[in-house]
Parts: structure tokens; sequence; C-alpha cells
């Protein structure tokens, strides 16, 4: 097997090519037309909008900062324009039920009209007809009024009278009422001269008395009737000076509403209500209470828009999507009404597009339940809480429902999207289309040039300096490391903007009207600067050996590991001491950090495959008779990940073969059941991270990292890492198989085995296989003793091995 060779400084890091930025600054460059390397997500967006049936509604996921809502929004804003705007929805008195305020949908930007129509309605009310009833005119007539049922009852009377006269009988008024009294000589009888009188005239008078009265009778009980007649003609007259007042007015806002049948019928039942309130009007003490009703409650107004809504909610409670009805206080008690009830963001958005941030919603209590509802049953209704719930008995109202119509796109991470996918069954029902951005897109020709209008269209956005080709060049490049790939470029659009305003900071402190290469920098080595104090503990700790780790020399059974810490959005590596111990057994391979309950679940299944290599490679054909452990000394916090694959087995076979292994090495990789290294992740930090630690120290000979080969592409390493290699103190080599990592930190071949199944002498692999050789052989023994040992046990013998003569085969057994 050929020893790999250590890469090149250029392999490690992917410069930007200034020759394929033609231009001298981000002046030159146009703003961005198109959305780079994001077709599939857009393709998605434009189904998802142009499609109208029912339960099509977006996710859009990607990782939060990527710009998912920016393109969102603005591809959503650009189709909506073509769109048509849905109309003006207003909620009106109901004058049958006040409780149940009744919708009224307008066309676009008649709403806010037919409310002023209406509010102009009002003014007149309360101005024209405390004035018309003041008029010379009304008065008048009023008194006409008066003076005909007047003479209508002095009519009556009067008959009454004569007839008494004709007969010598005198009609008297008296507090109590009317009576009749005889007469004579024009003058009324007491009764002692009515007793003087004949007796025939006394009956005569007596009987005419009674006929009297009866007509009297009558005509007394016409007295209501007249009265009632009055007061319709009363009425009659109001209705008719009422009318006069703004009939006219009524009448024109009728005409220009005629198209709208609700409209029109809300306006014929003010017209009654004014007349049937007409006194309250008049007198002024109710007038504000009646004259109100008549108004419209404008919740969704499109006089100034262009094509369809397009809006975002920031806070999605249920109240700010569904509505509310509010309630003022009123000598202590709580009143509402139509004119109280306030949109939602589903009544702004309706005819539209929602925008919703997922987290948000799910949040915040019976949000996305109220949205779900909505959706399904095409309408949005709006109830309180209190209500739905019962838990108070305030007076509310019942709005009537507004019909649905629109696309809701929720923002979210992927992991929301699966699990919403999993655990709601109406998710899916719901949101049939989703649109995955991508995290990265591709670097090449092709898209630096795009990547840099990107970079000038940002700065321009806020205002800032414009960047030179250096400046460009130097955050294609951060962009590279910001996705962990020298071929790829990160999307990752919150953390460009905070790089360009950073570096647009420096180049202000340089005093320079260019954002340039060295100000770039400068910025992304403030960002580490201020998020590396844990990094430089430690570090410290390391240069101090309160945290033990070797860069120089040999030992048996102990490798660097690497690993990657994360704090926030600061990523960096540092060296972990991997040892191992090896000895006879049964076959059982202890991780000691899941028996210690530090282990994730990925990691004790590497150190599985790590047992199946072991023995599937040394001992196919014979018993396992090892007993081995494995230990990440010093780490007081979990271990997850196979990252450190390939460096535990090295330790694990030099721990068995008792062959030193070079601590100027650190390795990172992982590895399959056949020996082959795998990629792993943050493999930059990881280098950089072991490289400090060897700059601080000192370099010594053959410092460096072994990393998997297939993780070459992902390499942007630091100017002064690469600049160490070029000067022989570092070096990074690539590892395709475990032989390969063996091989360079023993100093001898791992060995193939040959025609005879057997590893060469002299080879690493030819020690391990001896060793294992000798504990199998060691083991026969103590299994099958001799007749004249057979007195004693093997586990008298041998502390772990198995009475049974019972092992794993070719494989190690974990604890």
């Amino acid at each position: 097997m050929a020893a790999p060779r250590p890469l090149t400084s250029d392999a490690l890091y992917r410069a930007c090519d200034l020759s394929g930025l033609a231009f001298d600054t981000t002046e030159e460059l146009a703003d961005l037309d198109e959305i780079i390397g994001q077709e599939r997500a857009l393709e998605a967006l434009r189904f998802g909008a142009g499609i109208r049936s029912e339960g099509y509604n977006l996710f859009v996921l990607g990782p939060n900062g990527i710009g998912k809502h920016t393109v969102a929004r603005g591809y959503l804003e650009k189709r909506a324009e073509t769109e048509s705007v849905p109309p003006d929805r207003c909620y009106l008195h109901n004058f049958h039920d006040a409780n149940t305020p009744r919708l009224l949908t307008l066309p676009a930007g008649q709403g806010r009209r037919f409310a002023a129509d209406l509010d102009r309605l009002c003014d007149e009310l309360r101005s024209a007809i405390p004035a018309i009833f003041e008029s010379d005119e009304y008065q008048n007539r009023l008194q006409e009024l008066q003076r005909t049922y007047g003479r209508r009852q002095e009519q009556a009377i009067r008959e009454v009278q004569e007839q008494a006269e004709a007969n010598d009988i005198a009609l008297i008024m008296t507090p109590g009422g009317f009576t009749f009294a005889p007469r004579k000589d024009g003058e009324a009888l007491d009764h002692e001269a009515f007793r003087q009188l004949p007796e025939s005239e006394r009956e005569r008078l007596e009987r005419k008395v009674e006929e009297l009265q009866a007509n009297l009778q009558k005509a007394l009980q016409q007295f209501p009737k007249w009265r009632k007649e009055s007061q319709q003609q009363l009425k009659q007259l109001n209705e008719e000076m009422a009318q006069l007042a703004v009939g006219q007015l009524i009448d024109e806002i009728r005409t220009r509403h005629s198209s709208t049948e609700r409209a029109v019928e809300h306006l014929d039942a003010v017209r009654g209500d004014v007349v049937d309130h007409v006194d309250a009007l008049r007198q002024g003490d109710d007038a504000d209470a009646v004259v109100d009703r008549y108004r419209a409650n404008v919740i969704v107004d499109h006089d100034d828009r262009r094509g369809a809504p397009v809006v975002y909610e920031d806070l999605p409670s249920y109240h700010h999507l569904v509505g509310r009805v509010e309630h003022r206080v009123m000598q202590g008690a709580l009143l509402t009404d139509f004119s109280l009830i306030k949109a939602g963001a589903l009544h702004r958005a309706n005819g539209g597009y929602l925008i919703l941030d997922a987290l948000k919603l799910l949040s915040h209590p019976f949000a996305w339940e109220s949205l779900k509802r909505a959706l399904y049953a095409r309408e949005v209704r709006i109830e309180s809480l209190e209500q739905i719930y019962s838990v108070m008995s305030t007076v509310t109202l019942a709005p009537e429902p507004m019909p649905l119509d629109l696309k809701i796109v929720l923002l979210g991470d992927r992991l929301l999207y699966y699990l919403l996918s999993a655990y709601d069954p109406d998710f899916p029902e719901l949101f049939k289309v989703q649109a995955d951005f991508e995290d990265d897109i591709v670097r090449d020709a092709e898209t630096q040039p795009l990547y840099a209008r990107l970079v000038g269209m940002l700065a321009r956005r806020d205002g800032q300096r414009a960047l030179d080709r250096g400046g460009v060049a130097r955050v294609i490049e951060y962009a590279s490391r910001l996705a962990d790939d020298s071929e790829r470029m990160s999307m990752h659009a919150r953390a460009l903007a905070d790089l360009l305003r950073e570096a647009d900071y420096c180049a202000g402190e340089a005093g320079v009207e260019r954002i340039g290469r060295e100000h770039v920098q400068a910025a992304i080595d403030g960002q580490e600067r201020r998020a590396d104090r844990v990094r430089e503990r430690i570090e410290r700790a390391i240069q101090r050996d309160t945290i033990h780790v070797e860069t120089d020399g040999t030992a048996v059974g102990q490798v660097n590991g690497l690993a990657v810490m994360q704090l926030g959005g600061y990523a960096f590596g540092k060296a972990s001491r991997l040892t191992a111990t090896a000895r006879l057994g049964t076959g059982q391979l202890i991780d000691i950090e899941r028996e210690a309950k530090l282990g994730g679940n990925i990691h004790s299944k590497a150190v599985m495959i790590i047992g199946n290599y072991i023995g599937s490679r040394y001992a196919a054909d014979r018993p396992l008779s090892l007993h081995a452990s494995l230990a990440f000394e010093q780490n007081y916090g979990g271990v997850e990940g196979d990252s450190a694959s390939v460096a535990e087995v090295c330790a694990l076979l030099s721990a068995l073969s008792g062959l030193p292994l070079s601590q100027a090495l650190a390795v990172t990789g992982s590895i399959d059941q056949h020996g082959r290294v795998q990629a792993v992740g943050g493999v930059n930090e990881k280098i950089e991270g072991f490289f400090e630690t060897c700059r601080n120290r000192g370099f010594a000979p053959g410092q460096g990292v072994l990393l998997p080969k297939a993780n070459v592409p992902h390499l942007m390493l630091r100017a002064e890492l690469r600049a160490a290699v070029d000067a022989g103190q570092f070096r990074v080599v690539p590892l395709e198989h475990v032989d390969e990592a063996l091989e360079l930190l023993s100093g001898l071949p791992a060995g193939e085995r040959d025609g005879t199944g057997h590893f060469p002498e002299g080879t690493f692999n030819h020690h391990v296989e001896k060793r294992l050789q000798h504990f199998a052989e060691v083991r026969q023994e103590a299994d099958h003793p001799a007749p004249n040992e057979g007195d004693k046990s093997a586990g008298d013998r041998i502390g772990d091995g198995d009475p049974n003569g019972e092992g794993d085969g070719d494989a190690l057994r974990p604890a």
C-alpha cells in the first residue's frame, strides 16, 4: 500500500480567482433580478401559489437566516401585483338582532366610500333633524293638527250642549268631568228648586238627562280614536319632515351603492329606524347612541391596494389571526357593539397570501387549531376564547363569518416540517406543497459573478460602501467556509449581511471609501475574537497541561482525536486524548463513555463497528480472546458522533500490539466494518484547533492531522496554517483506509495478507495478529487444561476467562 502524501497548501484552500470578477467595485454591478441557487424552491412557490385546489398551502422550509422569508415574500408580492384586488369587508348593525352584526362585502375601494357616506348621513341627522322640527313649517302644521283635534272635540261637546239647551238643561264642566243640571229662566236649578217642580216635569228632565248623558258618553268615546288618528297624522308629519331632512341624502347613497343588495337593505333599514327614533334624534339626549348604529365598521379596506394582499403576521396569536370583539366599560359593565369588531390577519390577507412563522404559530395557544378550523371551513369566524370555553359570562357578539379564500405560507425549519408531517394528521391535508430552500449553491465560474452581484446588492440596500474585487473575493471564500465546502457557497443571507456591515465599519475606521479584502478579513477576525473566550480557556488549559494533550513523541494505546465544540454560532476544534487498553479476555470491548452514560447512540454504534472490524480482520478463524476498553480522557461532557473511529481503532490496535504511535499527529475520520475511512464534519475547525495547540507549543517535527480523503474538497483553512504547511512545519494527510493511518502513526508498514493468509513479519498488522494468536492459545490452554492441572479451574488461572470456553467468534462483544 503506497503511503498517502501530504496535501499542498493549494489543496487546503480554494482562493477566488480575481480574473473571474470583471469589475473594479460593486458599484458597477446591477442588482440581482433573479434568485440564485433556489430553483427547486422557486418552482415549488410557483406551483403552490398558482394551484387553486383546496389544501395546496405552502410550507417554506430551510435553516434560519437563509433568507427564505425575504425570498418567499418578494416572490409572492411580485405575483400578487398581477392578481385582482379582493373586495372590502364591513360590519353593519343588525336592526333585527344587534348581537349578530351583518357582514357587508363591497368592491375594492367602496368600503371606505360607503362608510364615509354613512358618516355624512349621521352628521346630517344630528343637525338636520332638530332643525327641521324647529322650523316654522313644522310648527304651523303641528299647530294645525292640534287645532283640528281640538275642534273635533269642541264640536262633539257643542252638539251635546245644544241638545241640552233645547231641553232647558245646562251642560256644566266640573273638575271631575261633565255634568247636567235642569235650568229655568237661564239659571241652573239647585236640588231644592228641582224638587218643587211638578212630578211630570221632573220625570221628563230626568229622562232627557239620561239621554244626554248617553250622547255625551258616545262623544267622549270618540276622543281616544281621534287622538290616535291625530298621533298617526303626527307620525306621518314627522316621517315627512325626516324624509325632507335626510331622504334625499339617503336616496343619493342608495343610488351610489345600488349594485350591492346588502348595502341597499341597510339604507332602507336606516330610513325606517330614523322615523322610529325621531323623538330621540330631536331631543338629542340619546342621539349619539341611535346615530352610531347607522355607521359601517370597515375591517378590510383595499382602497389604495394594487393586486392581491401579501400579509406577514409577526405575532400569530389566536385573536391576531381570527380577529376579536373588544368591549368598553360603562357603569361597571362590559358592553360591545358592531363597531368594536377588529379584523385579524385572515381577514386582511383574504383573497391573497398570509405568511406565518410556523414556530411562533405553534407557540401561541389555540392559534394552530383555529387556523386549521378556518381552512377546513373556508370561513373565518370571530369568536372570543371566553365564549368558546365559557370562562366568562360577558355579553358579546356573534358576527357573521367571512368566506375565506387565500393561501397560507408557513415558514419553518426542516425538523419542524417533518415533525408536523409525522404527528399532525391534518397537516398533510392542508399543506401539500413544500418549498425546500438550499443551504448552499455550487461555486463555479457562472455562480461567482452572480454572488458578487448579490454582495453588491446587499451592501447598497443597507447604505454601505462598495466592495472592490478583493473584498468580494474574500466574501466568496468566506461563504465557502460557511458551507464547509470549497466547491459550494453558503446562502445564509443573515451571516453574509452581518459580515458586510462589520466590514463596512472596519473600512470606516480605516478612513477609506471602499471595502477591501483586509476589511472583510478584519470583520471575520473580529467575529471570532468576540466569540472565542471559551476556546482560549481550553487552549490555555492545554498549554498548562491541565488538559493533557501530547503533541510530540510516541505512546502506546494513545492517539490524539479531534472534536468540534459549537457555542451559539461559533464552532472551534480541540484535541482530545484517546486511550485504549487490551488484555486477555472473552471478546469484550468496553466503551467507557457509554458505561458512564456520556456516550451517544452514534458513538456507541461506532465502537461496535470497531469491534467487528477487529474481529473479522484479525480473528476470523479463531475465538477473539480479548478484553479491551476505550475512553476519551478528561472528558466531562457528552461524546457523540463517529468521527473518532479511526483514532479509536488505532489506539486499540496499538494497545493490543504494544507498538507506540506518534503523538505529533491528530486523527479524525470514521470507518466502516471493512476499515475504509469515511468523511466527517467540521474538518476545518478540527485541523485548525490542533494547529493552534502545536503552534502555541512550538512546532515539532512531523506534526499534522490525518483526515478522510473524502473531506479534502471541504477544506478552507486559514492563511497562517497554509503558510505553516508551505514551511514544512505542519502537514495535512488524506486517508482512504485505516491501514494508512497505522503506517503514518507507527512508522511501520501496515501489511497485507500474503498467499498463505498471514501478514508479513515486521508489519503492524503482523504484531496485532501475533498478539491475538497468543491470547487465543493461552485461552485454549485455560479452557482445556492438562490432566495434572484438572483440579484448577480456568477462572483461577485467567481472571477474565470464560469457564464454559465459549467465545464470540470473530467480533468483540461490547460490554
